[in-house]
């Protein structure tokens, strides 16, 4: 077994990873499968932090096509983050990995709060930290959230699993055959050509603060045990080529 290449990671899921096939709510099996990926990264002794998205459960294109304001419906995407945050916390627990969900919006019932020290102190006693609740405001979405607790835990990567596509491409390879897999971008490349990675303010973050990105397919098991000791899948995003 080779050793991790990675101490401290950021894990980013989103909330479609976790409804499967059914593409709404939150499938059991899809939760375990994770839970059990992120179970055999942690017994490497890799610290681990987890943002994970709302989708399956909210999209804020809803709220758009109902005439809501943007930012109640930024809110109750960040509420369902909560909800899935929840839901991977008990998956992991009864595996045996001690895990604390930390909110950006407080919930103190439920989860505790965003504290940058805290969260540390966490990691370094092999706990999992799920960052729920983005970033508490509106307008940013899920993966500024990675970039932004990446920035803030010291992560030396954030890791995008995906449950669609197996690392970026010129194009969606589910409507274009022609679309090329990229082994390797940099962020000036992603920002430039527009390309679907993440979004633009979490791609300049990650590039400010020279935090590489691992785009990767979840849907075959252990690929995230593979990434962290460092095979080459998917594609990997940096500040330069």
């Amino acid at each position: 077994m080779s050793d991790p290449k990675y101490k401290r990671i950021v894990l980013k899921l989103s909330g479609e990873a976790l409804a499967g096939e059914a593409g709404f709510g939150i499938n059991p099996s899809v939760i375990k499968s994770v839970a059990e990926q992120v179970k055999e990264v942690a017994e490497l002794g890799v610290e681990i932090a987890l943002v994970v998205g709302g989708g399956n459960i909210w999209r804020g294109k809803i709220g758009e096509e109902m005439g809501m304001e943007r930012a109640n419906a930024d809110y109750m995407g960040m509420l369902a983050t909560v909800m899935n945050s929840l839901a991977l916390q008990d998956s992991l627990e009864q595996m045996g990995i001690e895990t604390r969900v930390q909110s950006s919006i407080e919930m103190r019932q439920v989860a505790e709060p965003y504290i940058r020290r805290r969260a540390i102190r966490h990691l370094e006693k092999t706990r999992v930290v799920i960052f729920a609740a983005g970033t508490g405001n509106p307008y940013f979405s899920t993966d500024t959230t990675a970039a932004l607790r990446a920035a803030e835990i010291n992560a030396e990567v954030i890791l995008m699993a995906k449950n669609n596509v197996d690392g970026v491409y010129s194009a969606d390879p589910r409507t274009n055959k022609d679309a090329i897999k990229y082994d390797e971008l940099s962020y000036l490349d992603v920002l430039k050509d527009g390309l679907a990675v993440m979004d633009s303010t979490a791609s300049s973050l990650c590039m400010d603060n020279d935090i590489p990105l691992i785009v990767f397919s979840i849907m075959e098991k252990g690929n995230i045990k593979k990434v962290v000791q460092g095979e080459m899948i998917g594609t990997i995003v940096r500040g330069k080529k």
